[in-house]
């Protein structure tokens, strides 16, 4: 994932609109272009973003495009960054509000999904794509029998996001004693960086933290990432995410049933937000078709026609009662994009 970047100049719609012919007109062309000369499909104007998200909102970006390989999104930020377009990664979508009136600038989707595992005796290098859905590498790990994925399994992301977030999970039942994060097998990864540069760069220069890492800091993007994994036994293996799979599903809404964006509000040191929601009474509380989830109450649903401006006001709502009752004030760990 990447935030929104937003340049002066492009303010201004009309400026905007150019920048955006003109981009469109470079993303057509080499080295974008099909082999038979034609403009890609994967390149269209309008394209409404609710379906690309995992809470199934969000309005048009005025510009969308589906980078298949990382030299594609590295070339498609780069057009952007040149012409002066707000510009965003977007991955499987999780964890982020879009707005209602959608996107103005251009939206770049990461399916950039190639893999390699390179084994080494006991131990194995995976190096993928940024794109890469982490269930899809959990799986094909676990079939070769390779361990240090799969306590993530269930978790919607890509591994851009799992590296921009540092994607965690608690260690393996019954003891469930200590927070596992992905940083745990993370090698390097390749990024743009901010300055436009191409490199590989280790785990000294993400500066991982608990839901954090130095992308939510400065404007590079993760390109591919490579992880180190041990061998292991499959049946441990698929004993840890049936565990983890039944966990989550006791605790968390389905999202196939009731999309959502993850946990809405950030941890509170000491006691979870949802509980605080919980003792205000506001497990069910609904604002058109946004609920805040009878099962988890720092998660939000959308039942079905939620809008951004629902999901807001119900954010505010649960913000105000907390702030009310516990004096404590609730800060939203989702990204806000787009216009609301």
């Amino acid at each position: 994932m990447s935030g929104p970047a937003i340049t002066k100049s492009a303010r201004n719609p009309l400026h905007l609109r150019e920048r955006l012919d003109r981009l469109a007109r470079r993303i057509a062309a080499p080295p974008f272009r099909s082999p038979t000369g034609s403009q890609p499909p994967r390149l269209r104007r309008d394209e409404l973003l609710a379906p690309y998200t995992t809470f199934r909102i969000g309005g048009p970006a005025d510009l969308y495009f589906e980078a298949t390989t990382a030299d594609e999104l590295a070339n498609a930020v780069l057009a952007a960054r040149d012409l002066e377009v707000p510009h965003f990664v977007l991955g499987l979508g999780a964890n982020i509000l879009i707005g209602d009136k959608g996107f103005r600038g251009l939206v770049i989707r990461n399916t950039a999904r190639h893999f390699q595992f390179q084994e080494q005796g006991e131990f194995c290098t995976l190096w993928t794509e940024s794109g890469a859905v982490v269930k899809d590498l959990i799986l094909e790990a676990v079939r070769r029998g390779w361990s240090g994925l799969e306590h993530y399994v269930g978790i919607p992301s890509t591994v851009g996001g799992a590296v921009w977030q540092n994607l965690h999970f608690l260690s393996p039942a019954p003891e469930r004693e200590r927070t596992m994060f992905i940083a745990e097998v993370f090698e390097s990864c390749e990024i743009l960086s901010e300055e436009n540069e191409r490199k590989t760069v280790d785990a000294e220069y993400v500066r991982f933290g608990y839901d954090d890492s130095v992308f939510h800091h400065r404007r590079d993007i993760v390109l591919a990432a490579t992880f180190r994994l041990r061998r292991g036994d499959q049946a441990a293996m698929h004993r840890v995410m049936q565990e983890n799979l039944s966990w989550r599903g006791g605790k968390h809404p389905w999202l196939d049933w009731h999309p959502s964006a993850g946990s809405v509000f950030k941890k509170i040191e000491g006691v979870g937000a949802g509980r605080l929601i919980d003792q205000c009474g506001l497990k069910g509380f609904r604002v058109g078709d946004a609920q805040i989830s009878h099962i988890h109450a720092n998660i939000m649903v959308n039942l079905g026609h939620a809008t951004a401006r629902d999901v807001r006001e119900l954010i505010a709502i649960a913000q105000k009662a907390v702030a009310e009752k516990f004096d404590v004030r609730l800060e939203p760990e989702i990204g806000f994009i787009g216009e609301f």
